[in-house]
């Protein structure tokens, strides 16, 4: 009787462990979600201010954005964002999923919707983004930027 008794003890100390360090790492994933969606959406207000300051800081040193035209570095995002050569008049943004790989990177997917112009030419909408951060020296960074157009 007590071996049965100590056998579901410990059975259910591990179960309530295990479920514990659960909800940890999810409330540490919800937590990082909320962190990374937010640097996301302060990304497009930069983007619609022409704000290219922002982006120096936002973007790691070793960015890379694919777009239609091909690739761009984390300098010519700056330079163009604070460009004129863009006009955004409104966005939306929805369905982010955060997929977190490693303790220092995680990818950001959502759907975005934009009214933009670029040198006179419509940009696609809707489309699909991916945009995956690294985290160094304590600081979450853009490394990665993708949108793929959606019919």
């Amino acid at each position: 009787m007590k071996t049965k008794l100590l056998k579901w003890t410990a059975f259910l100390l591990a179960s309530l462990t295990a479920g514990s360090l659960s909800f940890a790492q999810q409330k540490v994933h919800s937590s990082l979600e909320t962190q990374l969606t937010a640097m996301e959406k302060h990304s497009w207000e930069a983007w619609q201010k022409r704000d290219g300051k922002f982006y120096e800081n936002f973007l790691s040193d070793d960015h890379v954005e694919v777009g239609g035209s091909g690739l761009s570095t984390k300098k010519e995002v700056a330079q163009f964002v604070g460009s004129p050569a863009c006009v955004v008049k409104s966005y939306s943004l929805r369905d982010f999923k955060l997929t977190q790989f490693n303790a220092e990177t995680a990818l950001l997917t959502y759907h975005a919707e934009q009214d933009t112009t670029c040198h006179g030419h419509t940009v696609p909408s809707p489309v699909w983004v991916s945009s995956l951060y690294v985290k160094r020296r304590g600081k979450w960074q853009n490394a990665l930027y993708q949108q793929t157009n959606r019919p």
